[in-house]
């Protein structure tokens, strides 16, 4: 795969954009969690959460009819270019010290802008890999990107370091991630017009209807494959757990625990929390594709799901900065596994005319749960982030979503596999 120059190109050009995506999302959680300008509660914590996640509910209906209808290569240049103007905007809105309502608001387009550019990445690879290859050519593109993102998060907590962490300085780290958008928008344009598809277009002639359209029939196409259906399920019931317990480790790094020799609290804490989920990552994306192979996806999914669930309550209930880096690690390596399955179903089960509104449909699907898990966690978890409640609470929807998934492909008996 690595030898097609489309392939590459594309794996370029979402290298590109995720590097962008966590060097904003790292330098938006350092001007809201640990800026000494502003104060940071669980609610507040909330909201950069939400702020991050809502477009990919949001602006998923709009990137999926657009997507199924338009030329993707171009979509893929124009978002890039917004962007690079929208993370400007939001760059003065922190180095003005506007409070975080305004902050939250030009975050809010910086990310949805950002929802076109991976939505439009996941629809086009099908384009540049054969199909016998997707879950390969999928593990492959999502190990590096999520390697892309953590290193984005992880530049800009060096450029914290550096340049300051009031809001002056915070705003310059947050600008440099024009540099991935203005990159990414280099590689798409590198593409023939059309070579990323849509090859038929089955979207009405009104850009406006299709957009309404758009989330309907995405689901509609999403509900006819039974693996697609089911996989929602698993994985929607993977992302209220980890939007839940991502709230909770960041209140403990901040307010109750410790530095533990080498490992570290505070942001410190965060940077080696996201270093381990980024290991789980690439850990999934290297055994996925053989334990797809030797197992089927239906089992490996089962497997990811019970162990996550098991690797929350063992490392989550101690509470310790070792232990929680390793509860990060599981739920993460597990998650990605479940997401790797769910993606490949759908570029290899679902049509290409209806391609793009699935994976609208999944944008919206996930992180709207996730929004939903770190909004009622929010509400009950003290301030310090200590509770055992909500680690037991939260490992038993892992329990619901398995429940959940097989009993679809029960009812579905002929489903791909």
């Amino acid at each position: 795969m690595l030898g097609d120059p489309g392939f590459r190109r594309l794996l370029f050009c979402r290298l590109a954009s995720q590097w962008a995506d966590g060097l904003f999302q790292a330098g938006l959680a350092g001007a809201v969690l640990f800026n000494p300008e502003r104060q940071a509660d669980p609610l507040a914590i909330a909201g950069g959460f939400a702020v991050i996640l809502i477009p990919y509910s949001v602006v998923g209906p709009f990137a999926g009819a657009l997507l199924d209808r338009w030329d993707r290569r171009r979509l893929l240049i124009v978002a890039n270019f917004v962007r690079v103007l929208l993370v400007l905007v939001a760059a003065a809105a922190d180095g003005f010290g506007l409070s975080n309502g305004p902050l939250y608001a030009a975050a809010l387009l910086v990310m949805g802008a950002s929802r076109f550019t991976g939505a439009g990445l996941s629809a086009a690879l099908p384009h540049v890999v054969e199909q016998r290859d997707l879950v390969t050519g999928n593990s492959l593109v999502a190990t590096l990107s999520s390697v892309a993102t953590a290193i984005g998060g992880a530049t800009a907590f060096g450029l914290r370091n550096i340049l300051g962490a009031g809001n002056v300085g915070s705003a310059q780290v947050t600008a440099v991630a024009i540099v991935g958008a203005l990159v990414s928008a280099m590689f798409a344009a590198q593409f023939a017009p059309a070579a990323l598809g849509p090859d038929e277009v089955d979207e009405p002639s009104q850009a406006f209807t299709a957009v309404a359209k758009g989330m309907v029939d995405g689901g509609r196409a999403a509900l006819r494959v039974p693996s697609v259906a089911a996989g929602f399920i698993a994985l929607t019931a993977h992302r209220i757990v980890y939007g839940a317990s991502l709230l909770v480790i960041v209140l403990l790094m901040k307010y109750t625990l410790h530095s533990h020799g080498m490992l570290r609290a505070g942001v410190g804490g965060l940077s080696e929390v996201v270093a381990a989920g980024a290991a789980g990552l690439v850990l999934a994306g290297v055994f996925t594709p053989e334990l797809v192979r030797r197992f089927g996806r239906p089992l490996v999914v089962v497997i990811s799901l019970l162990a996550a669930c098991v690797g929350l309550v063992a490392f989550g209930l101690p509470t310790t900065v070792p232990t929680l880096l390793a509860a990060a690690f599981v739920v993460t390596f597990c998650g990605q596994t479940v997401k790797l399955n769910v993606d490949a179903a759908i570029q290899r089960d679902v049509a290409d005319q209806s391609r793009g509104r699935v994976f609208a449909v999944s944008d919206t699907v996930f992180n709207a749960a996730m929004v939903i898990g770190v909004a009622v966690v929010a509400l009950i978890v003290p301030m310090d982030g200590r509770s055992p409640g909500v680690v037991i609470g939260t490992a038993a929807v892992y329990l619901v979503g398995l429940a959940s998934y097989l009993l679809v492909l029960r009812a579905h008996p002929n489903s791909p596999r």
